[in-house]
């Protein structure tokens, strides 16, 4: 019997492909994004720093599916990045995008240095501005596709001892919710995935997160993506992957559900030692 973690969401390659671009792909949820839409038979743009890794996905992904897969290694906080993007993806029929790219660690405001705090924004934040702005114009000149953007569940909230990743989150998904609305009419889907905890590497090593006691069991990748593709296919807004996660974002109360985060966070913060 195949394990959970194999099964892959599918969406239509005809309004969605031939190409998609993912970014963040060398890991995490961006790269089980890039495995899921291979499933779907779309060829893909990989994006991340990390060569060596995208190299690897991308033979393992062409070989398993039978997909063509290009590779871009490029650092998104680079100022004008977007031209190499521009000089990679030109003669490519670019269907969808999704800009999962994310950073930041844990800690107090003021224990973190102004260059750090910028450099989150630079890549939470101006990355998915730059790259929605440059690929939703050819998606409505196309008459079709669509966009996948990566925020988090209750970031909008104010999250202390993460405050500025917590913003630029809020941010993230308050463009794709207005966006949604002004290309529905243009047949290009706007989507924002909410995740709340996941079982990835960043969630240990850059939130300090100690799995083992945590109240609640972190999704697997399988799952969130699989629900994101999912809302992406049914042209949905917004989605919290995870049944539970939704009850207790729509019934917990703000202010409770900021305080848990809150003590959940600054527990990350004195792991990491930046409190």
């Amino acid at each position: 019997m195949k394990k959970e973690e194999n099964k892959i969401a599918i969406v239509d390659k005809e309004k969605f492909g031939p190409w998609a671009i993912v970014t963040g792909a060398s890991s995490g949820i961006g790269k089980e994004f890039a495995r899921q839409l291979a499933g779907s038979g779309l060829n893909l743009v990989l994006v991340s720093q990390r060569r060596a890794l995208l190299e690897e996905l991308s033979q393992n992904l062409s070989r398993e599916f039978k997909i063509q897969c290009k590779v871009i290694a490029l650092d998104l906080t680079k100022e004008g990045f977007i031209s190499d993007i521009d000089a990679a993806v030109k003669n490519l029929d670019i269907g969808l995008l999704v800009s999962m790219q994310g950073a930041g660690k844990a800690g107090a405001f003021l224990k973190i240095s102004h260059e750090e705090l910028r450099e989150v924004l630079s890549i939470n934040l101006i990355s998915h501005l730059e790259l929605v702005y440059y690929f939703a114009p050819k998606l409505v000149n196309r008459g079709h596709g669509g966009i996948v953007m990566v925020g988090a569940m209750g970031a909008s909230l104010g999250v202390p001892y993460i405050a500025n990743i917590a913003a630029s989150k809020a941010y993230v998904e308050s463009l794709g919710e207005a966006l949604h609305i002004e290309l529905k009419e243009h047949n290009v889907n706007v989507f924002t995935l909410l995740p709340g905890p996941t079982n990835t590497d960043l969630l240990v090593k850059e939130f300090g997160m100690d799995i083992s006691s945590m109240p609640m069991k972190p999704m697997e990748v399988d799952q969130v993506v699989a629900e994101g593709l999912k809302g992406l296919q049914a042209n949905e807004s917004s989605r919290i992957p995870g049944r539970l996660n939704r009850v207790l974002r729509k019934f917990m109360h703000t202010g409770v559900a900021r305080k848990f985060m809150t003590k959940m966070q600054r527990e990350s913060a004195i792991r990491l030692q930046r409190i």
